[in-house]
């Protein structure tokens, strides 16, 4: 027996033609998620903020107001994401040192794409100034969180703005990057990390973007269906009101203009009982938006952190299910394999 085949009989290591065993991932996720807890996003040299920058730099050499040059922008861009995550899933395994290397690519990747601790931090610290009277420093701290033009808000504004941005980000820089994770290793973090991020940078409809960013907005919209109706569904079972969360996300959530964080507002105002939607300022623009969960009350500053250990529940739920169905879809992936290679 060759060298390679008996190191592929380990515990937590692939079969002779297969990827990791699916102890790899949830241990990777598991270590990732943790690190985002405890660290956060680094000062500086944050991955993210890197494709950031390569994607803006290649923004400005291939513009045209034209559908199918942004198409072409969003699939280099999004593709040299996946491709990323696929070299150093074969790098990990090329380094013939299973379980470790894979365990910590996936660990790092899942880190790096993660963004719950950031986000809580910003929304108790635009919280913590609503609560101290100091609107004239939630105002300014506001775009660091969400870009609602935040001049003329007043607190409940601004409020309301913070809860709907920790909703709709749970899904965003949470739960949709851990069942991307789930079902397709770190090609499948990169991935959506990157679609989600190309959609807050070109996806908007400003004169510039509105043909350009076309394709980005759109891929967005399918990447995070999945992630935002499972934020929906656990925010429902983890708030204080799950019947109310549910009413609100059948009967509102299709109204909202964006069909992901629809269903995720409208299950976090059900939840915690609070009128979200209305009128915004938004990039220029001012928008009306439907109200979701009309039954509810105008959202306090105390909601912020009501709101922040919601999104905190659904990322641990979300966490466990992604554990869940990244290992089913190894073992079946597993089996397929073994039974191919006979």
């Amino acid at each position: 027996m060759r060298a390679g085949d008996r190191r592929g009989s380990g515990p937590l290591t692939g079969a002779r033609t297969g990827g990791p065993r699916p102890g790899c991932w949830a241990a990777g996720a598991v270590l990732g998620y943790a690190a985002d807890a405890l660290l956060g996003d680094p000062v500086r040299g944050h991955p993210v903020a890197l494709f950031g920058r390569a994607a803006t730099a290649l923004e400005r050499r291939m513009w045209r107001d034209h559908r199918g040059v942004g198409a072409l922008y969003t699939v280099l861009c999004a593709g040299g994401a996946v491709a990323v995550g696929g070299a150093l899933d074969r790098g990990a395994r090329a380094l013939g040192r299973p379980p470790l290397p894979g365990i910590a690519v996936t660990a790092a990747a899942t880190w790096a794409v993660l963004g719950g601790t950031s986000l809580t931090r910003e929304a108790r610290a635009v919280g913590a100034l609503l609560e101290a009277g100091d609107l004239a420093a939630a105002r300014e701290r506001l775009p660091a969180l969400c870009g609602r033009d935040p001049q003329h808000l007043d607190g409940q504004e601004i409020a309301r703005a913070v809860v709907e941005s920790v909703a709709e980000n749970t899904s965003d820089a949470v739960v949709g990057a851990l069942v991307w994770g789930a079902l397709a290793g770190v090609p499948g973090l990169l991935g959506f990390r990157a679609v989600n991020t190309l959609d807050a940078m070109v996806g908007h409809r400003t004169p510039r973007h509105r043909r350009f960013g076309w394709a980005s907005a759109r891929l967005d919209d399918a990447a995070g269906r999945p992630g935002a109706r499972l934020t929906a569904a656990l925010a429902a079972a983890a708030g204080p009101d799950p019947r109310g969360a549910v009413r609100a996300w059948r009967t509102d959530a299709h109204r909202h203009p964006s069909p992901n964080a629809g269903p995720v507002e409208a299950a976090f105002a059900g939840a915690l009982g609070v009128r979200l939607g209305g009128t915004l300022s938004y990039g220029g623009r001012t928008e009306h938006r439907p109200v979701l969960n009309s039954a509810g009350r105008a959202v306090r500053s105390a909601d912020i952190e009501r709101a922040v250990r919601l999104s905190r529940r659904v990322g641990m739920l979300a966490l466990a299910a992604g554990c869940a169905l990244g290992g089913a879809l190894r073992r079946a992936r597993r089996v397929t394999d073994e039974r191919g290679a006979r």
